[in-house]
């Protein structure tokens, strides 16, 4: 069961991905979502953007009460089943690493990293206090090996202070 802190970063997430802000998440939301991500990118990511997105819709809906309509409930449901599917976890993080690593140069750079969160919140967004706390070792970039460390603990910690809490923005109660 989820903790408040964690479903304060799950609402966090689920308030960005529903982008009609009606309170449910459908596919539409997640074609719009990454429809807004590939606007602002170089041409030709829009196939690997909706491929992620989709992959993620198709998670949600399989395990939804309704698969028209994904609730945070529903959301949170799959977050607790997480914990035990670190392989999952780490596949996800490596399919996000990817599209947000534009250049492809192993790394995120703090452009690419606000690009990401600027689409994902679909307004500008000042990421500078964010990105240094996930880029553990002060390089100026989140290499694949943080990155995954923070999707982790996004997805699974419970920890306010964990930088990970902090990969879509400061959570609430953070």
């Amino acid at each position: 069961m989820a903790s408040t802190f964690q479903r304060g970063k799950v609402q966090l997430v689920f308030g960005a991905m529903d982008v009609d802000g009606d309170g449910v998440l459908r596919e539409s939301d997640f074609d719009a979502l990454a429809g807004r991500w590939a606007s602002i990118r170089a041409a030709g990511d829009e196939e690997h953007l909706m491929a992620i997105m989709h992959g993620w819709w198709g998670t949600l809906a399989e395990r939804s009460r309704d698969p028209e309509s994904v609730t945070l409930d529903d959301v949170l449901t799959v977050v607790d089943l997480l914990g035990r599917t670190p392989d999952a976890v780490d596949a996800t993080a490596e399919a996000m690493f990817e599209a947000i690593d534009e250049d492809g140069d192993g790394r995120i750079s703090p452009a690419e990293y606000q690009r990401m969160i600027e689409a994902w919140n679909g307004s500008p967004t000042d990421t500078t206090a964010v990105f240094v706390r996930l880029d553990a070792d002060g390089d100026g970039t989140v290499s694949r090996t943080e990155f995954v460390r923070h999707w982790r603990e996004f997805w699974v910690g419970d920890d306010p202070a964990a930088p990970g809490s902090h990969v879509f923005g400061i959570p609430p109660a953070a």
